[in-house]
This record gives structure tokens, C-alpha cells and sequence, in this order.
């Protein structure tokens, strides 16, 4: 039997605590080659500790972490020259132009790219001679999305990649994602941004206080994790039958009316509900589910409200950019 290759990234068992506080308690994750995987969390709960950990910018208190089965921290600079980072928040050389930035990024990797290229796929064409200090947030981010696709990396890890860009600039995110996934890339993002994560990833991971609480792709988690709206059509329609729904873990509401029973309930209580009924003397007729929104997985799985961790706010969009329109 041929071996297997190892995995993108392997982290087993991985703790980090700072003095008192535990941010990370316990991830298990492996993230396959060529997949796009999604990272979610509310802000505080762990996500760029742990693409500190993969890249060996902090250690782990307990655990391992491996990338194409090399150890991160025995071996991080092998593994440095496989990874391109856009990481959360970075200081440019504020004397150093566009293309001077890309050049140093080339130069570490000990890479032959076409820094020009690089910054006219980012859309920075025509700012290669600017310096860094005059750039908006969203230029500058553009900026940093080019130094991490320096040396075609094997894995493209990106921390919050759609700060301070536009629209255009989260398009523009959205298609080098996909293009990198084509070449055979593993991308690995972490974000907040709900959107982003439904339209790009094969799979997702949620993280809550330091925990992976939920792994499974969109449409997965949709099913398992969102508030479900469930509609039984029933005859009979005991009224025990109503009663013992209304009591069962997970359901928030259940109402009768006219040989219809209408149920608001956390995705895997739906089947619960179906049986409850039915031990009850109830005979189903029909039923139909709505299985929810993301935005509702999100806040089932953290106990956050998604508009508070949801939202950019930091004004600091690209310049001299068009609306997105149509998409």
C-alpha cells in the first residue's frame, strides 16, 4: 500500500496558556492539502493564536503542530519557505516603496518573481513607486496579499484578509483565493466575515473560547448547527403530542394550529422533534425545515451575537475605487 502524503497542517492537542489565561484549550484540526478552510470565531477566541502557533511565532504550551508533516516549531524555517502569510496587522517599511517591499519579500524566499506582476495582481499597478507610508489600509493590505504569493506557496495562510478593503478589494481577495485553490494552494483564512467563509471554503472550523466547537463544511454546518424553523403537518395532532415538543432540549417554541405544528428549534433537535411527535400518537402528514442562515450557525456555536463581531468598521477602504455592482 503506497504511503500518504501527510496532510497540509496537523495540530493535535494544542494548549496555550499566557500566565493566568488559557486561549487555547485543546485543538485538534487537520486541514487537507488543496482545500480552502475557513477559520471562524468571535474576536478573542483564539484564531491568530493559532496561526501563531503554526508558524512558530509563539510556542505551544502542550501540543503539536505539523506542516506537510514537518514540525512547526522544530523546523519552522522549512516551514516558513512553503507558507505565504498575510498576517492580522503589519508594519511596512514606511520608506520603502511598493515594489522595494515585494523585492524583500522575493529575496527572503530566495524566489524569482516578477515583483510588477505580483503588485498588478493585487490591482496595484501604477503604486509600485509609492511608498508604503502613504497607503491607505486597503492598499496596504493589497500590498501584503502580494508579499505572501511570493514563491507559489504551498499553503497561503491569511489572518482577517478583507481588512480595510472595498468591495472591490473583497472581490478581488475572493478570486485570488479561488485561483490559488485551482493551482493546488491550501488556503487557510481565518476571518469573521460570514460571507467570505460560504463563498470560498470546502470546509469550516469554529472556534469559542479556545475550543473547536464545530468542523464540517457550509452546508453541513447549516444542517447540524443553524435554528431551525420546522413546519409538521400532522392527523392527529394530540395535544401531548404538542406538550412533550415544547419540552425537549433545543427547542425554543412550538405552537398547534389547525393540524399544523410549527417548531423553532437548534438544527439537531429536528429529528427529536419528528420522534417526539410520533411516540406521542401524532401521525405525520408532511413536514418542511429551514434549516437557517450562517449567521445563525455562528451565534449557535459561539453564544455570540454576529452583528457585534461582524461588522470592518474601520474605514479604512481602499482609495480611488468603484462600488461593487452586480456580483
Amino acid at each position: 500500500m503506497a504511503n500518504q502524503s501527510p496532510p497540509a497542517v496537523r495540530i493535535d492537542g494544542l494548549h496555550k496558556r499566557f500566565g493566568d489565561v488559557t486561549a487555547l484549550r485543546g485543538i485538534d484540526l487537520t486541514v487537507r492539502r488543496g482545500e480552502v478552510f475557513g477559520f471562524l470565531g468571535p474576536n478573542g477566541a483564539g484564531k491568530s493564536t493559532t496561526i501563531d502557533c503554526l508558524l512558530d511565532y509563539l510556542r505551544p504550551t502542550e501540543g503539536r503542530v505539523e506542516v506537510f508533516g514537518i514540525d512547526a516549531q522544530q523546523e519552522s524555517g522549512r516551514v516558513r519557505q512553503r507558507v505565504g502569510v498575510l498576517p492580522d496587522g503589519y508594519d511596512t517599511f514606511s520608506e520603502y516603496t511598493a515594489r522595494q517591499h515585494v523585492e524583500y519579500a522575493i529575496e527572503s524566499k530566495g524566489a524569482d518573481d516578477d515583483p510588477d506582476a505580483l503588485l498588478d495582481r493585487v490591482g496595484l499597478a501604477g503604486d509600485e513607486e509609492r511608498v508604503a507610508d502613504d497607503f491607505s489600509k486597503g492598499m496596504t493590505q493589497r500590498l501584503m496579499l502580494a508579499m505572501a504569493l511570493v514563491g507559489d506557496p504551498d499553503l497561503l495562510v491569511l489572518d482577517e484578509p478583507s481588512t480595510g478593503l472595498d468591495p472591490n478589494g473583497v472581490r478581488l481577495m475572493r478570486e485570488i483565493v479561488r485561483e490559488e485553490a485551482e493551482r493546488g494552494t491550501t488556503v487557510f483564512f481565518s476571518s469573521h466575515i460570514l460571507d467570505q467563509v460560504e463563498r470560498v471554503s470546502d470546509r469550516v472550523g469554529i472556534l469559542a473560547d479556545g475550543e473547536l466547537v464545530a468542523l464540517d463544511s457550509v452546508e453541513g454546518l447549516r444542517g447540524a448547527g443553524a435554528v431551525a424553523e420546522l413546519t409538521v403537518h400532522c392527523d392527529p395532532l394530540p395535544a401531548a403530542a404538542v406538550e412533550a415538543t415544547a419540552e425537549l432540549p433545543g427547542v425554543d417554541r412550538a405552537n398547534a394550529e389547525d393540524g399544523r405544528l410549527s417548531v423553532t428549534c437548534s438544527g439537531p433537535a429536528k429529528v427529536d422533534v419528528l420522534d417526539a411527535i410520533r411516540d406521542h400518537g401524532a401521525g405525520v402528514q408532511d413536514f418542511e425545515a429551514d434549516t437557517g442562515s450562517l449567521e445563525s450557525v455562528f451565534a449557535s456555536y459561539t453564544g455570540a451575537d454576529y452583528e457585534a463581531v461582524a461588522g470592518n468598521g474601520d474605514g479604512g477602504g481602499d482609495t480611488a475605487a468603484a462600488p461593487e455592482v452586480g456580483e
